[in-house]
Parts: structure tokens; sequence; C-alpha cells
């Protein structure tokens, strides 16, 4: 059997609403590979989200064609809130709709409610939730099924602090899976020094920026870990690393982004054989030369 590839690939890809419309976008090729975050800029009204809405399928592009089909989750700017079940409701039943048991669904449900700190309003009615409440469960909702393509269109927007760390967490946690992550956000502090490539969208086209940076502009953990001598770092710990140092045999002095620290520290303690977490040194440590990057 041929393998599944799930890049999903957008060639010459152009999207215009209406038969003599402008423009939106025109002449976009793109390809989001698993495993990858991707970071798209532009001014306002410049089609960043009319971008994001392709990547989704849930637009069709005007001409040029989109390949893949990765499993995909979609967490729009605006959230359609006012919907006739409580947020735990609406979860358990999108759980089901992907495929889980009704009670591994509410599970999950309350898992999630839970990371984001909306618990306490499982049983609320959607209509009743604040924006930021609304935002956690819009969050949550594009989880729930593990998706293979995570798209965020200012995601973070209404989230309370605990909550959009927690939301960064769980980005890293799916490219540490092997999904891809393609998102949008206002502040450009978001998830710095981590995509692995980043994208404006001007005058209709789609053109890369940089390649991924060897160095992180946000909070950065320091990590001492002792493995095997002559044993690589797991593959998830080299991807979510900022930069490495292998201070003595088998030794060495990680850097990653305070976000991104559980992904590593799971990837070192559940590596055959386990790596041993020596030492980890608080978020704001500079971090080592970026050039030693694995």
């Amino acid at each position: 059997m041929a393998p599944v590839h799930r890049d999903l690939r957008l060639t010459a890809v152009g999207r215009r609403y209406g038969i003599r419309g402008p423009w939106v976008l025109r002449g976009v090729d793109l390809t989001v590979a698993p495993g990858t975050l991707t970071r798209i800029e532009g001014a306002n009204g410049s089609g960043k989200s009319t971008l994001l809405r392709l990547l989704a399928r849930l637009d069709a592009p005007t001409e040029g064609r989109i390949t893949g089909r990765p499993r995909t989750a979609y967490v729009p700017e605006r959230f359609p809130s006012a919907l006739p079940f409580t947020a735990a409701g609406y979860l358990t039943h999108l759980g089901t709709v992907h495929g889980l048991g009704r009670t591994a669904a509410a599970r999950a449900a309350h898992t999630w409610l839970e990371r984001f700190g909306a618990g306490a309003y499982a049983t609320t009615p959607m209509a009743r939730l604040s924006k930021g409440s609304s935002q956690k469960v819009a969050v949550a909702q594009a989880l729930l099924g593990d998706p293979e393509l995570l798209v965020l269109d200012e995601a973070w927007t209404g989230l309370d602090a605990a909550a959009r760390a927690e939301l960064e967490r769980a980005v890293a946690e799916r490219t540490a899976a092997g999904g891809a992550v393609v998102f949008v956000d206002h502040d450009p502090r978001r998830l710095a020094g981590a995509p692995d490539a980043t994208y404006t969208v001007t005058d209709g086209a789609l053109r890369r920026r940089s390649e991924r940076g060897g160095t992180a502009d946000g909070p950065v953990t320091l990590v001492v870990a002792h493995g095997p001598a002559g044993v690589p770092l797991p593959p998830d710990a080299a991807r979510a690393v900022v930069s490495a140092e292998e201070t003595s045999p088998g030794r060495h002095r990680l850097a990653v982004l305070a976000s991104h620290s559980d992904v590593l520290l799971r990837a070192l303690l559940t590596a055959r054989p386990p790596w041993h977490v020596v030492r980890v040194e608080p978020a704001g440590a500079s971090p080592p030369d970026p050039g030693s990057r694995p």
C-alpha cells in the first residue's frame, strides 16, 4: 500500500470573492509538513484569515489547487458562542464526532476544560460564557481530536495569561507529536524563536520572511540532562530545544523556550533508555551559543 502523504500543499492558489471581485490572494505556493510550526504575518486586511481558511479547507481556492488532507482543526478569530450546548456538552458532542465513545469524549472534554482553567464552567450554557471562557472552549474543541494540522487565527485573543501559556504548551505538544501548526497572532513575541518558518502576506502574495532563528526572543528555560555517552538527543527533544551543548560525555546543557519545557522534559524522561534530568533553571536565563543547535 502506498504511504499516506500528510503534507498540505498550496500550488498557485488564488482567492477572490465574486466573479469580478479583487484578488485577495494570488499565486500562493506553500507546503505545510508534519511536525512544523508556521507563523503567518501581515497587515490587517492583507488576506491572512483568508489563507488560514484555505488551509483549513473551509474555503475553496478560486484558482490553483490544494493537495493533501491532514485531519484538521481550526480556531477562528471569532468563535460562535451562542450554541445550544453547555461547554462540556459541546466538547463531548464533538468528541463523539471525532470517533470517541461518549465516556471517552466526556473525559477528554473535562481534561481540556481543566487544562485551560474553564472546568468551573463545564455546565454553563455556551451563550452565557464570557468572551474569554468562550475562547477557551474554542481552543479546546480544536485540540480535542489530536489534529494532524492545527490552524489558529488569533486564538490567543481573549485568553488570560495562564490559558495563553497553556495554549503555547499545547502547540509544542502538537508539533512534538508530529502534527503541524499554522498560526496568526498580533503579538510579535508569541512563540518567538519557535516557528520553523514565517511568511508575510502582502499585496495578495505570500513571501517567506526568514528561516527559523537560532535564538529565542521569549523566556528560556535551561535544562541540564545526562544520557548515555555517545547517544544523540531523542528526536522530540532535539526538535524542542533552541540550542544544545554537550559539556562532557553524555552530559548536555539544553536551552528551550519556556512554553516548550514540558515537551522537552517528557521527551527526555520517556526516551529508551531514559535520560536523567540533573537540573532545571528558571525561565529567563540566557541560552547558550545558538550555533550548538543539534
